[in-house]
């Protein structure tokens, strides 16, 4: 089973989107960081400690001294803690991949050779595994895009998600 460490942002997206248990439904070994559930709203929170007590979401706390060494290594500036404790433990599980729409992020994962995706991959995993039909998927796609500003104007963005509506609508 693929291990994934995701951050804040693919949570509030896939709750916005009301595809919270389909995303919990996947083929994934689900984990982040309390520093990421600390970014939270209370009932957003409360919606992953029902998938966190049903063993669907691992949620690691990091020591002191591992916030203490993550601290002082050399980042980019543009990264928060949060972001920094997705990537030190997709690093410490090994073979994990980083899911976030953060560019920041996502950079930073590729330049560390660490495997990264974001909602357009979780989607195409929703219909992989036949938890999301073709249709529903590609409203879905439209209420994400249509919602982000910045994925609206964002050219490649634009061509990925034309892509993909072209092929969930035969």
């Amino acid at each position: 089973m693929k291990i994934v460490v995701t951050d804040a942002c693919i949570f509030i997206d896939v709750m916005k989107l009301n595809l919270t248990a389909k995303f919990f439904g996947l083929a994934l070994d689900i984990h982040t960081t309390a520093d990421i559930i600390n970014e939270l709203y209370p009932e957003q929170k409360q919606i992953l400690e029902g998938y966190r007590s049903t063993t669907k979401l691992t949620v690691h706390v990091l020591s002191g001294e591992e916030q203490l060494a993550l601290m002082q290594q050399e980042y980019p500036k543009a990264l928060t803690p949060e972001d920094l404790s997705v990537i030190f433990i997709a690093q410490k599980l090994g073979d994990a991949t980083v899911l976030s729409s953060d560019k920041p992020l996502r950079k930073y994962a590729k330049k560390l050779s660490i495997e990264y995706h974001g909602m357009l991959w979780i989607l195409d995993q929703l219909i992989a595994q036949g938890l999301l039909p073709k249709p529903e998927a590609a409203a879905q796609l439209n209420a994400w895009i249509n919602s982000n500003l910045i994925y609206r104007d964002n050219a490649e963005m634009k061509a990925e998600v034309d892509k993909r509506l072209k092929a969930w609508s035969k």
